[in-house]
């Protein structure tokens, strides 16, 4: 794709693919995206390659940036190669299960430096012929999902560092993927949750607090009420963004980081690209600074307005689906409180709704930090994390809202 052509200025007005439940919006057209510029098997498909040569230890000793042209050999699907990792048999069984070597050892170098383990629940949906949802569930993250993300971040990052460490030379101007440290006030509140459900953390420098996350995210795993604390410690971070600042990625622990791999749907990546190949070997092409600062701005807010789409749309599908559900009893846990009631997370298809105080034959004082909340004449005292029954009243699709009633003991 070249600059400044009707394409580039598209794809730059974009700058990302957005994943919608239903669909794909994609930022360069669908002929391109899954066909002239997709990894095919058996057809010659041009590439830009980022190339390493790792030891045992999965240490980089050698890399290797170009153009390049790749024949595929076999797609496989993740759940195709997650069967044959399991299985020890198959396609290029060999292969996969060296790279699933490698990945471990990136994998336990990473969080030994101090990157954060983040496995968010991402929820899924099965949709009928309509694109009505019939099954909502959370997808399972498996070796081979791992597997290619590892692999992604060495090419992100060495990409990045290429770049970056360049000795005794003048800045080369390029897109960073900065992540910046935690607020410390929001850290501070976070802890006084966990605190409140049984959780200490230690918060006192950053590398402490990325432990204590990487902490807490273990400890969900046995306690189902700390699984509330992790979507909160994630809106304790900085928001990642593109810069021409580097400040390092604190989540991942990288002192470099780029976008590199996808610049089918992400824009960063075709200028990531053109810098790099612009400052391969001898050559030297400096971008305009100023220029660059101004498209990571860009590209910044075009991620998060596609991020708050998708957020969208998995809370308009959620919707639909319990709508079907009208009168139904679930069990839940508390996932938030507010003056006016409070809001239940269901266990079994990961559907937040509403139940309102004044459902409930009773008034209630609310804890200032609202963490839990107590009924004045029948001392009924319910928390944060707390399991509960509800009863789905109503399912509003336009304002993706779901309401609920809270079911006694005694039904």
């Amino acid at each position: 794709m070249h600059p400044n052509t009707a394409l580039d200025q598209e794809a730059y007005k974009r700058s990302t693919s957005v994943y919608l439940v239903d669909r794909v919006l994609p930022m360069l057209p669908e002929r391109l995206s899954n066909d002239l510029c997709s990894l095919r098997p058996h057809e010659d498909k041009l590439t830009f390659s980022a190339i390493f040569r790792m030891d045992e230890k999965a240490k980089v000793k050698e890399r290797w940036f170009g153009r390049t042209v790749i024949h595929s050999d076999r797609r496989f699907t993740y759940e195709e190669a997650q069967e044959i990792l399991d299985q020890g048999e198959g396609d290029f069984d060999g292969e996969l299960r060296e790279l699933n070597k490698l990945a471990h050892l990136l994998r336990k170098a990473r969080f030994k430096n101090g990157s954060i383990d983040f496995d968010l629940e991402e929820v899924q949906f099965r949709l009928d012929e309509e694109g009505v949802p019939v099954e909502v569930f959370v997808k399972e993250r498996k070796e081979a999902h791992m597997l290619i993300e590892d692999f992604m971040l060495l090419a992100n990052r060495e990409v990045a560092a290429y770049i970056g460490q360049r000795e005794n030379e003048a800045e080369i101007p390029f897109v960073y993927r900065v992540h910046d440290l935690p607020n410390q006030d929001k850290v501070a509140e976070l802890a006084r949750f966990a605190w409140e459900l049984g959780f200490r953390m230690n918060i006192q420098t950053p590398q402490q607090i990325a432990a204590s996350f990487n902490a807490l995210a273990k400890a969900a795993e046995e306690n189902e009420r700390l699984h509330i604390l992790e979507p909160i410690a994630v809106r304790t971070m900085a928001k990642a963004e593109y810069s021409t600042e580097n400040i390092g990625h604190y989540g991942l622990a990288f002192d470099y980081y780029s976008h590199f791999t996808s610049p089918i749907r992400r824009y960063s990546d075709v200028l990531a690209h053109r810098i790099l190949f612009e400052n391969l070997e001898d050559r030297r092409l400096r971008v305009d600074k100023s220029q660059l600062a101004l498209q990571c701005k860009h590209i910044s807010a075009q991620e998060r307005r596609a991020m708050e789409a998708e957020r969208e749309s998995i809370k308009y599908k959620q919707v639909e689906f319990i709508k079907k559900h009208l009168g139904e009893q679930f069990e839940g846990f508390i996932s938030g409180i507010i003056d006016r009631g409070f809001f239940v997370e269901l266990k079994a298809n990961k559907c937040e709704g509403f139940v309102p105080f004044d459902s409930m034959n009773d008034r209630f004082e609310v804890e200032e930090g609202r963490l839990e909340f107590t009924g004045r004449r029948t001392g009924l005292n319910l928390k944060m994390g707390d399991p509960v029954q509800v009863r789905i009243v109503s399912a509003d699709l336009a304002r993706r809202q779901i309401e609920m009633v809270l079911v006694d003991g005694e039904e």
